[in-house]
């Protein structure tokens, strides 16, 4: 028997633990690696949350730019995870005063908001501040930006959990 067939069922398995851990309920604020990241547990299903969410986000005049999906994917390959969704949010507006305080800060945009789906099939909503965010360029104008959109999202998130 060869070395990788003896070692095969070693990787798979670990592979297998490792894969069981990424579909984790979601963790706490405290278990976050940014500070700044905002995790709230809804009432709301993960479908519900999206659309709750999208809604907000036009109602306060940002636009969704990018979405992202491992669930969706999966699904489109017959594989069935928890949902969950990124959604990139941003405005050119904002876009043009970023790059004018730092060009390296483009790096940040869009900023986002994280949808997962919980065990209980509520979901939850997580994003960072986005004073949080750009608070490492060191930047006043970009502060001043970043306090801007900390308002925005409150209104986003205050807008999506309304009942």
């Amino acid at each position: 028997m060869s070395l990788a067939n003896r070692l095969f069922p070693t990787i798979l398995g670990s592979l297998m633990m490792i894969s069981v851990g990424a579909f984790a309920p979601a963790v706490g604020a405290a278990e976050m690696p940014y500070p700044g990241t905002e995790v709230i547990k809804t009432p709301f299903g993960f479908k519900a949350l999206h659309q709750r969410l999208e809604a907000a986000i036009e109602k306060n005049k940002v636009f969704v730019v990018t979405r992202a999906s491992a669930s969706a994917g999966a699904k489109g390959r017959g594989i069935t995870i928890p949902g969950n969704l990124v959604i990139g949010v941003y405005r050119n507006d904002f876009a043009v005063r970023m790059l004018k305080a730092s060009v390296p800060a483009g790096i940040e945009a869009p900023l986002r908001f994280y949808l997962t789906e919980n065990a209980d099939k509520t979901a939850t909503l997580t994003y960072r501040k986005p004073s949080a965010v750009f608070k490492s360029y060191g930047s006043k104008d970009l502060d001043a930006l970043a306090a801007e959109l900390d308002g925005i999202w409150a209104e986003i998130v205050k807008d999506t959990l309304k009942k």
